[in-house]
């Protein structure tokens, strides 16, 4: 999941850092990975990887998946936006694709406002097979 988005330039050199390593990973990493990746630049601390994440994942330049309790850099530059973003996850490779569906948010939103209940985020994730293993 390589991706070539510029990073913005009032990101803290750990949050730089952090979304650099995010981004160029070809798969999600953990905190962990993250700071095996940076200890050549100085970062030792988890918690120092913890904040960066904190702040990338709340400016949505990076997202959780839950289920793997690892990261990925956003896939859309202009994303930035609080709806339903959905990944789909592939079991083989682990390579994770993003996308949002506006049909969803809107049936989703249909069902909160009916029920009384304020949504504050919703991460949707998809398990499967990608394309490429599926035809190796």
């Amino acid at each position: 999941m390589a991706h070539s988005h510029e990073i913005p330039t009032d990101l803290t050199r750990n949050q730089e850092l952090v979304l650099g390593a995010l981004n160029t990973s070809p798969a999600p990493l953990s905190a962990y990975d993250i700071l095996d990746r940076l200890r050549i630049e100085g970062i030792k601390a988890p918690l120092q990887i913890y904040r960066a994440l904190d702040k990338l994942v709340e400016r949505g330049l990076a997202h959780r998946l839950e289920s793997l309790n690892a990261f990925v850099a956003c896939a859309d530059a202009h994303c930035h936006r609080k709806g339903l973003i959905a990944f789909a996850i592939c079991e083989d490779c682990g390579k994770v694709d993003e996308f949002a569906d506006a049909v969803i948010e809107e049936r989703l939103g249909g069902w909160a406002q009916s029920t009384g209940f304020k949504v504050e985020r919703t991460t949707m994730e998809i398990r499967g097979k990608c394309q490429s293993c599926l035809e190796n």
